[in-house]
């Protein structure tokens, strides 16, 4: 059986921390939420990391993050950035924003061979999650368009410190995903899950599924990417923000019918540093997975 490789879109890093070497450590040894990602993906039988990363910190990231990691699985690393982009296209030169998150995952058209699951670097996805996009993928391979994506209940998704925003899944009766809308300013008020939109209040069920960016593909998702992004650049390629997004190229494919995606149920509880207030949190929360004994004292 092929297993699956493990994909991690930490791009942003650089600027999002102010560094690497500023890189948050929130467990008892200094672990970061990503070195929590790797561990859980192992033990789920993940079988090589790949990370997108810019170029420009290609050295402090190898020294800071590879080398934890060099001896227990194999690792590689691709690159992001403006440029990379279809012969025969061009883009506005003042631009500076990054391409988006459906970009940073044609990069790693070269490296991945095998089914392989997405995710951010610096969300704690759970490790409920990691087992059961792990079991998917390696049910999937030598087949085409079956993806998948965890679907978290937005009740484990909330932050105590304010409003979030989430992609909220319409799911058909055999459990594939039919829409995502993002839905800003959702939180719990007495009692209740409420989103506003167009200054009026909606209520969710707790257990209504919302995507925390947690995907899995087949490698023929980076060929359908590529058709999807010169659309994209024919379209909006001047443009100084707009960004190419995984929703937007999963979305076509399945209203197309070329793919579909199943929406897989998970128990773990998202958490991330959405607010400053949040770190503490996180923290306490790390801390009480330990004292469970569903991670160790130290990773690696």
């Amino acid at each position: 059986m092929i297993k699956p490789t493990l994909f991690i879109l930490a791009a942003g890093m650089g600027s999002r921390y102010g560094g690497l070497k500023q890189i948050d450590g929130l467990g008892p040894n200094g672990e970061t939420i990503m070195d929590y990602s790797v561990y859980d993906a192992l033990r789920a039988g993940f079988g090589k990391i790949v990370f997108v990363i810019r170029k420009d910190f290609e050295d402090d990231f190898r020294r800071v993050v590879l080398s934890k990691y060099a001896d227990k699985v194999p690792c590689e690393v691709c690159f992001q950035s403006l440029d990379k982009i279809p012969e025969g296209f061009a883009y506005n030169p003042e631009r500076t924003k990054p391409w988006g998150t459906n970009h940073a995952i044609m990069m790693g058209r070269e490296l991945i061979h095998e089914p392989f699951a997405v995710i951010n670097a610096d969300d704690f996805y759970g490790k409920d999650s990691f087992q059961v996009i792990a079991d998917y993928l390696k049910g999937i391979g030598g087949t085409q368009g079956k993806y998948c994506m965890v679907g978290y209940r937005v009740q484990n998704t909330l932050s105590e410190n304010g409003s979030v925003s989430r992609g909220v899944c319409g799911v058909d009766a055999e459990g594939y995903l039919q829409t995502i809308n993002e839905r800003t300013s959702i939180e719990e008020k007495g009692g209740k899950i409420i989103y506003t939109e167009n200054n009026e209040e909606h209520e969710l069920s707790r257990n209504t599924p919302v995507s925390m960016n947690m995907w899995g593909f087949t490698p023929e998702y980076f060929e359908e990417s590529e058709k999807a992004f010169r659309e994209f650049l024919t379209a909006c390629g001047m443009e100084m923000k707009k960004e190419f997004y995984i929703t937007t190229v999963v979305d076509d494919l399945i209203h197309s019918g070329k793919a579909t995606c199943k929406v897989l149920d998970t128990d773990s509880k998202w958490f991330g540093v959405t607010y400053s207030e949040d770190r503490p949190q996180v923290v306490m929360k790390i801390a009480e997975l330990i004292h469970q004994g569903v991670y160790p004292e130290k990773l690696f």
